[in-house]
């Protein structure tokens, strides 16, 4: 009876470069996180959907929030954390839906992790200042 042949695990190749090492900059001000939503709001309004903005800053914090008339509830805090997870790990959520989807599962077991694209890294001078985290639609359509 034969061995099936022992196929190595990609998870113990070790990158030269560490991944997603962007630095941290200023937080981000209240100013630039209400524009971030208004541009956020806009382009939702003029697609017609209704959506929940979340801008935090390099520490994850919420520094601006805006709900649009008829947006869902349970958005709310989706939005929020989408916004966290992206700025906590420096990275779109989008990355996690598609690590999750190609069984990485130990993505599910990190403290803070949100499978579900809308979170988007805010960069200044190729330094984190924050990030933003829009819900209420589709995925494709919260991260637009």
């Amino acid at each position: 009876m034969g061995t099936a042949a022992q196929q190595p695990n990609p998870m113990d190749v070790v990158p030269d470069k560490m991944p997603n090492d962007i630095p941290y900059g200023a937080p981000i001000s209240l100013d630039h996180a209400q524009a971030a939503i208004n541009a956020a709001v806009a382009e939702s309004r003029k697609r017609g959907w209704k959506l929940n903005v979340a801008v935090v800053d390099s520490g994850g914090n919420l520094v601006a929030f805006a709900r649009m008339d008829g947006a869902q509830i349970a958005s709310i805090a989706i939005s929020e954390h989408k916004a966290r997870a992206s700025a906590t790990f420096r990275r779109e959520t989008k990355a996690f839906e598609a690590g999750i989807q190609g069984g990485n599962n130990y993505l599910i077991t990190l403290d803070g992790v949100i499978g579900s694209r809308g979170g988007i890294p805010l960069l200044e001078g190729g330094k984190l200042i924050g990030a933003i985290g829009c819900s209420g639609g589709t995925g494709s359509q919260d991260e637009v």
